[in-house]
């Protein structure tokens, strides 16, 4: 708390000014505040929590005229699941890295880390596509 605004309160409190004068005083104090010069170190963001996929598309198959995905994944799931890989037997990890090459995704399991996902999750922070189409609107997103 700076000084101007502590001198306030204790003048309210020494019942020198009312309640609405000590308001109005902060708020004049707060509009003359200086802007933090840029680069300054602000508050740090809070790292996030959810990765948000969100989908509106027109319904092709002739159903009510739309349709809507609404997903919200815990980023802690996805750590979770780092983990939970290196409990795997190896010749599972083979398994399912095949049946993952054969449906088009060529990932090496054995290969993500913990680490690896931190970092991808720190890039994942700065990332908000949107797309909008005549027929679909789509935004992934982190929160």
């Amino acid at each position: 708390m700076n000084e101007q605004r502590r001198q306030v309160l204790q003048m309210l409190a020494e019942g020198k000014i009312t309640a609405d004068e000590a308001e109005r005083l902060i708020d004049a104090l707060e509009r003359e505040r200086p802007e933090p010069p840029p680069g300054a170190a602000s508050r740090p963001k809070p790292r996030p929590k959810y990765l948000r996929v969100v989908v509106n598309a027109a319904d092709e198959l002739g159903g009510d005229g739309t349709s809507r995905v609404n997903l919200r994944v815990p980023l802690q799931l996805l750590r979770a699941g780092v983990r939970l890989t290196s409990l795997l037997p190896p010749q599972a990890l083979t398994k399912v890295n095949a049946e993952l090459n054969r449906s088009g995704i060529s990932i090496d399991l054995a290969e993500l880390k913990p680490q690896h996902l931190e970092e991808l999750i720190e890039q994942l922070d700065g990332v908000d596509i949107d797309v909008d189409s005549p027929d679909a609107q789509v935004r992934v997103f982190c929160e």
